[in-house]
């Protein structure tokens, strides 16, 4: 900023209070607009029937009322969206309030003579006469510039071609409510002391918008429109889920009127994970996408009658279950159900299935078989093989459909039916005498109008406890999916340890219990049996923290989206599931043979400071390879303690000490729910704390306790590693990593009695020993 004029300064601080007053008078308009739509909102919800033509007479009456009423409703509809809209722009203005541009490029396009001044901001800003860009939305195409060079020969892409000239000067600003605090020349994509300003602030509950600091290999990110699968592989702490948020806003701008919100979803690690960013959409003045867990989406699929177990679960067992016999054929399990070759096994069993083997389920009512399942089987494979197997259970329940209906016919005449008769009330009697009233009257010379009114009853009462089993029917729960699923661990296989995966994974099956791993497995063989349920509404789809997904799921889940473009986001050293397990995920190799992929490395780490990232990197492979911002700070520390009750002291003592360095955000993490249950136990009558488990919704600040599995994707200001000594296989370092590298400023580890093997990797002046 030295070399800055100040009359330099006195100008862009002019400037930027012109921009505020102009951004004040475009929301004065905007309210009185809204105020004025408010108004004619309220005036039709008052007059709507006033307003409408009701007339029932005749058909052309009817639908002349029908169009009476949708015209209202659409003018209500129409007000109500532009309000929204309204509501939209001026949470945009009062943003830019506050900070009305953060970046300039002076650019000299080829064949012109006047250099242009181009300000970006968080959105587009025009002149009084709405004729000139005052400031450029971050996400129009000659923003890209700003991101993509330095001063000197710079060229950007529209719609309407390419355009090329040379940047004569880049700077950035720090502008906080309407005041100029800094500004920078740069010869770099964004300078050092606009990254330094910003990752020096504390952590906060919400993830933020990075629009004023994206990097260029952030930016290829963010404005890639070409490739079908795009592949964001990105050491922790690299920005590539913001990166990632960003360039869901850009897809919202850049096809504007072809794509909404609700045409892009997010497969995030978990609920907490989907409360930590959720605003930053809404602050660029775009509404949040699709948001849902793997984990949700597997509990809608299946079917209440198993017990489903969840990845987390399965992660405390992993880490908590002693390595017996079982346990080596349960992680051969893992593996096997994670891999392609398993998913073509049940392609296999569904192609056999076209000629055999499909197993139905007897149709019963008060304990009598209606329709036996071999009549079903009889049936189903009596239609004509050509069709497919969903066409042809589509056919089967049509047919069961009247087969049920005959059925009910015959039981009105049973004797449980006369019992239950007796036993209606008044308002059911009176239902069937107003019945027969309406369709032929009672008349002096009938002498069966009790028998008409006990046989409507009949049919009433036959009807009613009919229906759950026609709704049955109808979700074809005729279908016996879970013995088919069963089956395919009869079929023969040369995997290692299939006979013993097989029998453990009968054995959970007929408990009832549903294995995570067999859980992706079961829903796609539901889906080869009973049709798939593709959403071609999607046209984005994104997946955090990929590495956890096995080649089976990621496949699986781009046949639920045939029409999609595919966002993956992950880093393979917090491969935590696979780290375990020692299966293969997506982001090895699985995906790189794919036509239209592109994958971006990103090996910039900009969470930690420099001692916490060169502590960190010597947990996993190639961790020479990260690259630390230079941010200094603090070196890690170890303290070894004797036992729990001296670590508890010890606990407390630490959280005080960064409270009253002013840290907001201080994250305890253990390594199961387990123990972060017990730490939680222990500490939560000696101060202020929150467990944070599997199902919790919301993150808020303060201190908190967390198992390392689900911390992924968050960062806290301070981080304190519960009892490293826990962390003892090599099987557990990503884990131990994905735990440190929450850290923003501080690291703190605690070990009970001996340190973890793990600390060996790494240097021992990367950390202090206190």
């Amino acid at each position: 900023m030295s070399d800055i004029k100040e009359q330099e300064l006195v100008e862009e601080q002019k400037l930027i209070n012109e921009l505020v007053q102009m951004v004040n008078q475009k929301e004065v308009k905007l309210k009185q607009k809204n105020n004025k739509i408010s108004s004619d909102v309220l005036e039709i919800k008052t007059t709507f029937w006033n307003d409408v033509t009701i007339n029932m007479d005749e058909p052309d009456d009817i639908i002349e009322t029908y169009y009476s009423i949708k015209q209202q409703s659409q003018l209500l509809s129409e007000r109500e969206r532009t309000r929204g809209i309204i509501d939209k722009q001026l949470n945009v203005l009062n943003r830019l309030k506050n900070s009305p541009y953060f970046g300039r490029i002076d650019f000299l396009e080829d064949g012109e003579n006047i250099t242009e001044k181009i300000y970006i901001g968080i959105a587009s800003l025009m002149d009084k006469k709405d004729e000139n860009f005052l400031i450029y939305d971050w996400r129009a195409p000659i923003s890209s510039m700003y991101y993509d060079y330095s001063p000197g020969p710079a060229n950007y892409e529209t719609p309407s071609g390419e355009f090329n000239g040379e940047i004569k000067l880049k700077r950035q600003y720090i502008i906080r409510n309407a005041k100029l605090k800094a500004m920078f020349d740069t010869g770099v994509t964004i300078g050092d002391e606009m990254l330094q300003e910003v990752l020096a602030n504390q952590a906060d509950t919400q993830m933020k918008s990075i629009v004023a600091t994206i990097q260029k290999e952030q930016n290829q990110i963010i404005r890639n429109e070409k490739a079908k699968l795009l592949v964001v592989q990105g050491v922790a702490g690299s920005g590539k889920t913001s990166a990632a948020l960003q360039r869901v806003a850009y897809l919202l701008y850049r096809y504007r009127g072809k794509i909404n919100s609700e045409n892009i979803m997010l497969f995030s690690p978990n609920t907490l994970f989907n409360s930590y960013v959720a605003t930053v959409l809404p602050e660029l003045g775009e509404e949040n996408m699709k948001q849902t867990t793997f984990q949700e989406y597997l509990n809608s699929r299946i079917h209440r009658e198993c017990f489903l177990e969840d990845a987390y679960d399965q992660m405390e067992y992993l880490l908590t279950t002693q390595q017996d016999e079982e346990y080596e054929t349960r992680m051969e399990s893992i593996r096997y159900k994670a891999s392609l070759e398993f998913k073509q096994l049940i392609d296999q069993h569904g192609e056999n299935l076209k000629m055999e083997g499909m197993i139905f389920q007897n149709v019963v009512f008060r304990r009598k078989i209606l329709v036996t399942k071999e009549e079903i089987y009889q049936y189903f494979y009596n239609i004509d093989p050509a069709i497919s197997i969903p066409n042809k259970i589509e056919l089967v329940r049509n047919w069961l459909m009247k087969e049920l209906k005959k059925s009910m016919k015959l039981e009105q005449s049973e004797d449980w039916v006369q019992e239950e008769i007796q036993y209606l009330d008044k308002e059911d009697y009176l239902e069937a005498f107003n019945t027969i009233e309406e369709k032929d009257g009672f008349s002096k010379e009938s002498f069966n109008d009790f028998d008409r009114e006990e046989a409507y009853l009949a049919q009433m009462v036959v009807k009613q406890r009919f229906k759950r089993l026609f709704n049955s029917v109808k979700k074809l729960r005729f279908v016996n999916l879970l013995d088919m699923y069963k089956r395919i661990f009869m079929l023969e296989n040369n995997t290692l340890k299939w006979n013993e995966i097989s029998k453990f994974s009968v054995k959970s099956l007929n408990d009832m219990n549903m294995t995570y791993e067999d859980a992706t497995p079961f829903v796609y063989l539901q889906d080869l049996i009973l049709g798939r349920n593709s959403d071609t509404a999607i046209r984005h789809v994104f997946i955090d923290e990929a590495q956890d997904y096995s080649p089976f799921q990621f496949s699986f889940i781009q046949q639920l989206f045939p029409f999609s473009k595919m966002t993956l986001l992950g880093d393979i050293n917090q491969a935590i599931y696979s780290g375990v397990t020692n299966s293969e995920t997506v982001l090895e190799g699985t995906v790189s043979s794919e036509n239209e992929t592109e994958t971006i490395i990103l090996t910039k780490t900009y969470r930690s400071t420099k001692p916490i990232v060169e502590f960190t990197r010597g947990l996993i492979d190639n961790g020479e390879k990260i690259e630390a911002f230079n941010r200094p700070g603090k070196k890690p520390t170890l303290k070894v303690i004797n036992d729990f009750w001296e670590l508890e002291k010890n606990l407390i003592i630490k959280v005080q000490s960064l409270q009253e360095n002013g840290y907001k955000t201080i994250a305890i993490i253990c390594k199961t729910a387990k123990e972060s249950k017990m730490a939680y136990d222990s500490l939560k009558n000696e101060m202020t704390v929150r467990l944070i488990e599997k199902g919790t919704l919301a993150y808020e600040e303060g201190t908190l306790i967390i198992p390392a599995y689900l911390a992924k994707g968050i960062e806290f200001d301070a981080v304190i590693i519960f009892d490293t000594s826990q962390y003892a296989r090599d099987e557990e370092r990503k884990l131990f990593y994905t735990a440190c590298t929450r850290a923003m400023h501080e690291l703190h580890l605690f070990s009970i009695e001996t340190r973890s093997p793990l600390l060996k990797l790494i240097p021992e002046d990367a950390f202090e020993i206190i």
